[in-house]
């Protein structure tokens, strides 16, 4: 038999919302698992549950979960945070940023429900309903008035059972294209380490560069301190040279280790000063070839100058390298440096206890395999052709994954507002 054109009602009507939370007087020594929104995906998978003393757990920690209860983010809602409770633990507990909606049995299946709640329509209302532009949220009165739609007890029953069959298809095919993005990017890292360090002629022959991190490098290369094949090193400006109040909107960019991004530079324009800071800062302006280095935090980060970023500045968080181009290719330096033991090592040698920090001299001493700049030259340019077909699989893969996710929330729309019959 055929399901018949689904009602809508009010989800309020259809399950109680919120029932039961913790109170102040809860035992501090009592051990809690905590689900917050960050833990549930866009799929309705949980990880990563926390386990706290409730003394020490966070003060959204209060919301109580049985077997079969939903629960919707009330908070961020874009992030459609939406899973369901499936024999959990007694000690369970919710954040308060979700609504813990608990189906009533002779009326809604808890099955139905979490599908119910993905349902197109329903999830429009609850981000139109939300109230505010970073963090919007919507209350619980105003949740519980969302209607949803409704069919009878075996038909939920139906519908519930072929969506958990159709989407676990979908999601397995999700998690093989995820797969295959995490091997791309396996064989992309791998690709550039080996160019970089060994070349890319599997017969020539090697030798002990010396150095332990680096290991062995073809007979014909060198191992070279950075400053020897460098024209110049500077750090960036003290914070006395440059403060807050000196950033304009749409100025000179000011480079810092935020700004480095796979190699490039990738420039925030309210970071920026005006032409006279610029002026008086003029020992820090960048040069075509230049590398930027992050020398605070993510030690390692780095990033070419072009043509286009001549005269930027570089930033108090970073240090700059010009090379000396008969000796070195910078996209070269950049490739050792992003992806390889080398940027590691220099991690190992910077200082500070509670940020790493690297300084001019640290870097000056970097050493660093040296193949002829003719073959550094080719060496970037086999490299960028290969990882530009990865690039394009990975390209097509993520297009894949969201056809794929796309047919997920279509097919669970369609089916509960009965476009799609399901038979009992």
């Amino acid at each position: 038999m055929n399901v018949v054109q689904p009602k809508k009602k009010p989800l309020k009507n259809l399950a109680t919302i919120n029932d039961n939370s913790l109170t102040e007087n809860t035992n501090p020594e009592w051990e809690v698992k905590y689900i917050d929104i960050g833990n549930v995906n866009s799929r309705g998978e949980i990880n990563d549950i926390q386990t706290y003393r409730f003394a020490d757990a966070p003060s959204r920690a209060r919301r109580i979960v049985s077997d079969g209860d939903v629960i919707i983010s009330t908070v961020r809602t874009y992030l459609q945070a939406i899973a369901p409770i499936k024999s959990p633990p007694d000690n369970l507990i919710v954040s308060t940023g979700f609504a813990v909606i608990r189906p009533r049995l002779d009326q809604l299946d808890a099955d139905y429900c979490k599908y119910a709640l993905r349902e197109a329509e329903f999830l429009h209302e609850v981000v139109a309903r939300s109230v505010g532009i970073s963090y919007p949220a919507i209350n619980t009165s105003d949740l519980g008035n969302i209607p949803i739609y409704i069919h009878s007890l075996s038909e939920q029953k139906a519908i519930a059972h072929y969506l958990d069959k159709e989407t676990a298809k979908i999601d397995q095919l999700i998690e093989a294209k995820k797969r295959l993005l995490e091997l791309l990017d396996e064989k992309r890292r791998a690709l550039i380490t080996h160019a970089v360090t060994r070349g890319l002629n599997p017969d020539v022959p090697m030798r002990d560069s010396g150095v332990e991190w680096i290991g062995e490098i073809p007979k014909h290369w060198s191992i070279q301190r950075l400053k020897t094949v460098s024209r110049s090193l500077q750090i960036g400006p003290f914070g006395s040279q440059l403060h807050a109040e000196d950033y304009v909107d749409d100025g000179i960019p000011v480079i810092n280790p935020v700004h480095l991004v796979d190699g490039k530079i990738i420039p925030n324009y309210q970071v920026a000063v005006d032409q006279e800071t610029a002026k008086r800062l003029s020992i820090y302006q960048l040069e075509n070839g230049d590398v930027v280095f992050a020398r605070r935090g993510e030690i390692g980060r780095c990033g070419v100058v072009t043509q286009e970023e001549v005269g930027w500045l570089c930033g108090s968080g970073s240090l700059r390298v010009r090379p000396n181009l008969e000796s070195l290719d910078p996209e070269y330096l950049v490739l050792l440096v992003s992806h390889t033991s080398v940027g590691k090592s220099l991690s190992m040698m910077s200082v500070g206890t509670t940020m790493e920090n690297l300084n001019t001299q640290i870097i000056s001493d970097l050493r660093i395999p040296l193949p002829p700049l003719s073959e550094q030259s080719y060496l970037v340019s086999e490299i960028k052709d290969k990882v530009c077909q990865l690039n394009s699989l990975k390209t097509i893969t993520e297009q894949t994954i969201k056809l794929l996710e796309e047919r997920r929330i279509a097919l669970i729309s369609s089916t509960v507002t009965g476009q799609l019959k399901i038979k009992e």
